[in-house]
């Protein structure tokens, strides 16, 4: 069965993910990844699902989500794009006095050693207090101690505390 990618952003309301999910369980496909939040009042997810249809049948499926005004895209993905890889996964956290360019100073850290962020949340909280959570793929070859000194001289330049920690496997 062919994968899709289904991405669904707009105003909240009740129901949205039961409208996408039974779109694909009608069609007979399978929900596999999903990650969806809420931003301000906006619903935002994105999803992998696989199922027997073109991105252009479920795009007409869902077509009637636009008119609440929510934007759907509905893409193919590709055979050549991995599920996931085997990178040694780590949690980072900042945290902090908000103000611009906090997300783009210890990201680009991260980027400069080849690392991949392959989930982020940030949010802004009481008092003014950023907060950013992520969980990062590092390639093996990584000196993590040089990496972490460094993420913590952005942090200091950037008036942030940091910190890198190996993440908790996922075991069920």
């Amino acid at each position: 069965m062919p994968s899709l990618a289904v991405t669904v952003i707009g105003r909240d309301r009740p129901g949205i993910i039961a409208e996408v999910t039974r779109v694909v369980a009608d069609r007979g496909g399978n929900l596999e990844d999903s990650s969806m939040t809420l931003l301000r009042g906006h619903f935002a997810w994105m999803l992998i699902a696989d199922v027997d249809a073109t991105a252009q049948d479920i795009a007409a499926d869902l077509s009637h989500l636009r008119e609440d005004g929510l934007v759907v895209s509905v893409l193919p993905v590709g055979q050549d794009q991995p599920y996931a890889d085997d990178s040694p996964r780590y949690m980072l956290s900042v945290h902090g006095a908000d103000h611009p360019g906090i997300v783009a100073g210890v990201t680009a850290t991260i980027a400069k050693h080849g690392g991949n962020i392959t989930d982020l949340s940030t949010r802004l909280g009481p008092g003014g207090l950023y907060l950013l959570v992520a969980e990062v793929a590092l390639p093996s070859d990584v000196e993590v101690a040089a990496l972490g000194a460094q993420l913590a001289e952005a942090g200091r330049r950037l008036g942030v505390g940091v910190s890198l920690r190996p993440a908790d496997s996922d075991v069920l």
